[in-house]
């Protein structure tokens, strides 16, 4: 009897404590197509499938209207199949996925996944005003919040919130929802320049708050196995994403948000950028030297003296300063001529003593205070109004100077401070209040631009650098950057976790300044390590306050060659890094991928130490100082093969391996294809059709497949107009031979060409007895466990390569 009595007693806790909001009553339920409609005594609950993995939940209070419009969501929901399972006690809406469950009484809504338990409603919707919201000093207090409570089960590791410096695990924190620098931040970091209201779980299903306004989101800080999404106003929408692995999961969100468009090839080449050129001369002059020097580069990048000379009391001006840069537009030539393309940095910001204040006042394209006059405020860079791109006329004024820029040739804009930086609480964007929009702001700044650019520069591939954005921002083009990073090596031990969250959360090209932004530290050894970094992060952008430089022109000459081996080596790198770029478009797939993704065990969850960059790379960058040996984990999924010395490590182990000073640990997946190419000064030169395959040669795995995608790397929609190539190659193993076969696909509009290629196949015990190219034999013998067979082949046709092992 006293073990019934316990029973019932758990029981009833189990269900009072994951019940939702006790005096939530239910009423009845509806289904019309995808959408189910349930009505409780307090409001609607309107639940959409997007798919058989997405599914979209709206609480509508009574008194309130639905608001569709998501500056998040483009996704289209499908006709597809559910079933309803209604009985006097539950609702049950399945997919061949994704189900939700609707207990009538305690009311509860609850996910599941091919049955599994994914998450579930704790309280849902409630409003409170018990936590006055105070995110900033002399932000306004609010008397109420709205929040959305879940449950958390006591083992859910937690990610997301956005780029923030707090470990992997951001359970356990309450993070602020409102985008703001951090300048100089090192290994610790709570607020940042993204606040994404996006929560992703170790098992595997990621929850967003679909609502643009200011808040906080809250992971379990109270130990009591809850998430809690907070906000001052607006939608009351979540979407539960599902998916059957990590980069399932990553994709089904990045369907739902948009995919990043392919940026051109020139983006992952090396950038020359500092804070920032003062002149025309210094500008040319830097990058004469790289080439004196041989360093390959492929823009520079022009910080705000190109429109004033000082710091302070120019911005908005957003002209050329013809003292400093006479000749602008022949500058732009003259670099475009050396493969060099011009990016120009521009802010939202008009100060009341620029050149352009009375024009834009005039025009009224600025935000207003009470009284419908432009806002005015102080900031570090004097007393300013911010451009209202929320109005018809401050979207036109803004994207009229943009194209300006890019009609005398400018190939990269710029948002920076688009947080934005400061920006009060009482500034109004026509109906909207300034926390409506903060967090927001960035990601249709970049909105703005990428639509101008499909609109008047339909053939383009826009370069749209920006400090701040929003969930779906990566659809626009956004290359985002992890703010004003100390130059120190906590600096650069936070940037891996940075990196690696963004690419969960859609933002596959976060990156850093390479060698760290704030503060006049000169080391080079950090340096050195940072840009060893930066050849395995997305962006290679080298940037830094002047007091140090931060090309390596410009620092000593062994660090400068040290540099050099780095730069090289991401040239090297394009065929096999495009074609990361290109599996991001279409799969929204991170090119940096937490270790976990590789093997997903409790262990490894929280590890950023190492990762994978693209499918096939292992990389353990070095984050301290003085650094001889360095442990490595090797996942058991395969065996590792050292990219320098081409040792083979056995997968399933941590490993102390010696560090060199001119290179980072770095591994390859045997049986995996590296495609590479010649090192070249700048894109403009690369050649697609001369190229050096590497096979890291796998005795017990008896087939391998990869492909490698290509293009012009500069036309806009390639892919989907036909203009590129696929380039396959596969390996079969026996215990007599080693079969390697070429083959191509080709869009219609795709012109294909020879390709001179060399044939590089690693880690190889034996002298092979006789290789056949197409059926013609050539004589080659293995030099240090590598064999080099070089060959022409005609894309149109197959060619096959085979070894002969006895």
């Amino acid at each position: 009897m006293k073990t019934l009595k316990l029973f019932i007693l758990l029981l009833f806790l189990s269900i009072s404590s994951f019940s939702q909001n006790s005096s939530r009553i239910f009423k009845n339920v509806n289904q019309t197509s995808n959408r189910v409609e349930v009505y409780v005594n307090d409001g609607t609950y309107y639940i959409e499938f997007y798919s058989d993995k997405i599914v979209e939940t709206s609480f509508i209070p009574k008194g309130e209207t639905y608001t569709k419009k998501s500056h998040a969501v483009i996704l289209k929901a499908k006709n597809i199949k559910i079933s309803p399972v209604i009985s006097q006690d539950k609702s049950v809406f399945s997919t061949d996925g994704i189900s939700v469950h609707i207990n009538h009484n305690p009311f509860q809504i609850e996910y599941r996944f091919n049955g599994e338990v994914v998450t579930s409603e704790k309280q849902g919707y409630y409003k409170s005003k018990h936590t006055p919201l105070e995110i900033v000093k002399g932000n306004i207090k609010y008397d109420f919040t709205e929040k959305i409570e879940f449950n958390l089960t006591k083992d859910e590791v937690l990610f997301g919130g956005g780029s923030r410096a707090l470990g992997m695990n951001r359970r356990g924190n309450r993070l602020a929802l409102y985008n703001r620098a951090q300048y100089g931040y090192e290994t610790k970091a709570p607020l940042m320049n993204f606040t994404l209201p996006l929560v992703i779980s170790s098992k595997k299903y990621i929850l967003h708050f679909d609502n643009a306004p200011i808040g906080y989101l809250d992971l379990d800080s109270k130990k009591d196995n809850s998430l809690i999404y907070e906000t001052i106003s607006g939608r009351k929408t979540y979407q539960v994403i599902v998916g059957n692995s990590w980069g399932n999961l990553i994709e089904n969100y990045t369907q739902l948000t948009g995919k990043q468009p392919l940026p051109a090839r020139w983006v992952l080449g090396n950038f020359s950028s500092r804070f920032g050129y003062h002149s025309q001369q210094e500008t040319e002059k830097t990058i004469a030297k790289f080439k004196e020097e041989a360093i390959p580069v492929d823009a520079v990048i022009l910080d705000l003296y190109w429109f004033g000379k000082t710091i302070q009391g120019t911005m908005g001006n957003l002209e050329v300063d013809k003292d400093s840069f006479p000749d602008m537009k022949g500058m732009i030539s003259r670099l475009k001529n050396k493969g060099v393309k011009t990016v120009l940095i521009t802010e939202p910001f008009v100060l009341s003593n620029s050149s352009k204040w009375q024009e834009a006042a005039k025009k009224g394209v600025l935000a207003t205070d009470s009284v419908q006059k432009p806002a005015k405020y102080d900031f570090y860079f004097g007393n300013t109004g911010i451009v209202n791109i929320y109005k018809k006329e401050g979207k036109d004024w803004f994207w009229n100077i943009y194209k300006d820029l890019l009609n005398i040739g400018v190939k990269g804009l710029w948002g920076d401070l688009g947080e934005p930086e400061v920006l009060p609480y009482w500034v109004n964007f026509g109906a909207k209040k300034a926390d409506e929009i903060h967090n927001i702001y960035g990601h249709d700044w970049a909105k703005l631009i990428f639509e101008g650019y499909q609109k008047e520069f339909p053939n383009e591939r826009p370069f749209i650098l920006m400090r701040a954005g929003a969930a779906g921002s990566q659809r626009f083009g956004m290359i985002p950057w992890s703010g004003d990073v100390n130059r120190t090596w906590g600096g650069l031990q936070s940037q891996p976790e940075i990196a690696l969250q963004m690419g969960m959360q859609g933002f596959g090209y976060m990156h850093s300044d390479l060698g760290g932004f704030a503060g006049a530290n000169l080391d080079d050894n950090l340096y050195t390590r940072w840009l060893q970094y930066g050849v395995f992060q997305p962006i290679f952008r080298p940037h830094a306050q002047e007091e140090v430089a931060s090309e390596p022109i410009y620092r000593t000459v062994e660090t400068m060659q040290l540099a050099k081996e780095s730069i090289e080596l991401r040239y090297k790198l394009l065929p096999y890094n495009y074609n990361l770029a290109f599996q991001n478009n279409q799969q929204g797939t991170p090119l940096m991928r937490p270790v976990f993704f590789e093997e997903d065990t409790p262990e490894l969850i929280t590890n950023s130490s190492t990762y994978l960059w693209g499918k096939d790379f292992l990389i353990t960058p070095i984050l301290k100082d003085s650094v001889i040996t360095k442990q490595v984990f090797f996942p058991r999924t395969a065996n590792w093969i050292d990219f320098y010395t081409n040792e083979k490590i056995e997968g399933g182990q941590f490993k102390l391996v010696n560090v060199k000073e001119n290179s980072i640990p770095t591994y390859v997946r045997e049986g995996a294809f590296i495609l590479m190419s010649d090192v070249v000064q700048s894109t403009d030169y690369y050649n697609s059709d001369k190229l050096q395959l590497h096979y890291y040669f796998n005795e017990t795995k008896q087939a391998t497949k990869r492909t490698f995608y290509n293009d012009d790397g500069e036309t806009a929609d390639a892919f989907e107009k036909g203009a590129y190539e696929i380039l396959e190659f596969d390996a079969n193993f026996s215990k007599q031979y080693l079969e390697i076969e070429f083959d191509a696909v080709s869009g219609e509009n795709w012109n294909p060409k020879k390709k001179e290629i060399q044939l590089i196949i690693h880690n190889i015990n034996f002298n092979p007895k006789k290789i056949k190219v197409n059926g013609k034999r050539k004589r080659i013998s293995t030099v240090d466990k590598t064999l080099i067979i070089p060959v022409t082949w005609s894309t149109n046709k197959e060619l096959k390569i085979k070894i002969s092992l006895n």
